[in-house]
């Protein structure tokens, strides 16, 4: 039997390759011969790097650059098995979990820092840059990330402006000079990894949806929405892009934005892109089975996250795909309708949440364990009708 093992990581707790291995393990339990095939995925938000150079035989790179609050961190990317794509998850240099609850304002924070990877990856040889956009502490328009690429933002008496780019600085801007970005940048494929579809600006844009979470008052949503407008202008009027309606471009506080206008970029679904590296429709292609999962398991699950993304690649071969969820949702059966045909917790009783990670790679053997002798049972019947 060919079972094709395709999660995403379990956040916070477990990545792709070790929920995948958990799996493998439960599966033998009942069938010691069955040929598993793991492949690591990702939905493009946290775990798309670790997903994809594992998946690849990549390396992962840190760097040293500055965090959302204008401070030292230290962050990581990936390159890519072929040398020649690096794999960027812009939370890891400018992401919300970098600045203390009590002093988040996406009035001051920067995207910065994740200009600086950019760079470092073209330093090392890059050609291509995936960029997943998810869990920012920003809302600058992704400003600070075209600092860091060259890009020069002029105030209304033509002076550069020295500030890091951040949500309070968009209102200074008159002007905007790309004589000095780095000429690597045009040769360069850039792709944004995300499912956010929402505008730059107005009530369905970055800050009126995402800034309360990055620590905006109802004050701060309007300011900020304001200086996300002005910038939308100046930069359709400096560089005859219009990034204020488009989709995505709200993504990380604005960063789809600007990553269109000064790289060029060109937006995609995270999962999408994944399966795609991965080549994941040839492992599928002659499977038994496919088994996915991710930390948990509920409606949304349908739109855009990693089962959804792996069952719809198993429809297509009309393979059948059962998701393993480190819980689930009571409105999990919803993902039925999506081309999901199974569905398991992880957890076997009620537990809290530290437990649950304490033991998850026990807890995740024995699901896969049920899954197969549930599935053996099935089989059973079939035979007898």
């Amino acid at each position: 039997m060919k079972i094709v093992i395709a999660p995403d990581s379990f956040k916070g707790n477990l990545t792709s390759l070790q929920v995948a291995s958990c799996i493998e393990k439960g599966i033998k339990k009942v069938l010691p011969k069955a040929r598993c095939i793991k492949v690591t995925m990702a939905d493009g938000g946290e775990g798309t790097v670790q997903s994809l150079v594992d998946a690849t035989g990549g390396k992962i790179i840190k760097k040293q650059v500055v965090g959302p609050m204008g401070k030292k961190v230290i962050a990581r990317y990936g390159l890519l098995g072929n040398i020649s794509t690096a794999v960027i998850e812009m939370a890891e240099a400018s992401g919300l979990p970098l600045v203390p609850r009590n002093k988040r304002n996406p009035l001051k924070t920067t995207t910065y820092g994740t200009g600086e990877l950019i760079i470092d990856a073209l330093d090392r040889g890059a050609t291509t840059i995936i960029i997943g956009i998810g869990g920012s502490a920003t809302v600058d328009g992704g400003s600070g990330m075209a600092q860091a690429l060259g890009v020069r933002f002029l105030s209304k008496n033509g002076n550069v402006i020295t500030e890091y780019g951040n949500g309070g600085m968009l209102t200074r801007i008159a002007g905007i000079d790309m004589q000095a970005i780095d000429p690597r940048i045009r040769k360069t494929e850039f792709i944004v990894a995300s499912d956010v579809t929402n505008p730059l600006c107005g009530p369905a844009g970055a800050a009126y949806v995402f800034g309360p979470q990055k620590g905006a008052t109802p004050a701060m949503v309007k300011t900020l929405d304001a200086n996300l407008k002005q910038f939308g202008n100046v930069i359709k009027n400096e560089l005859k892009k219009d990034v204020r309606y488009l989709k995505g471009a709200g993504a990380a506080g604005g960063l789809g934005a600007g990553l269109v206008a000064f790289t060029s970029a060109k937006m995609k679904r995270g999962i999408d892109l994944v399966i795609e590296i991965t080549g994941l429709e040839k492992y599928i292609r002659g499977a038994d089975l496919v088994i996915t999962g991710e930390g948990r398991v509920d409606f949304q699950t349908a739109f855009g996250k990693t089962p959804a993304g792996v069952a719809k690649a198993a429809r297509k071969y009309k393979v059948p795909c059962v998701a393993i969820g480190g819980s689930l949702a009571d409105d999990a059966h919803g993902v039925f309708a999506h081309g999901i045909t199974g569905l398991e917790s992880a957890a076997a009783r009620d537990m809290d949440l530290a437990e649950a990670i304490e033991n998850s790679r026990m807890h995740l053997e024995n699901a896969a364990e049920r899954v197969m002798r549930m599935l053996l049972i099935g089989k059973s019947l079939n035979r007898k009708r």
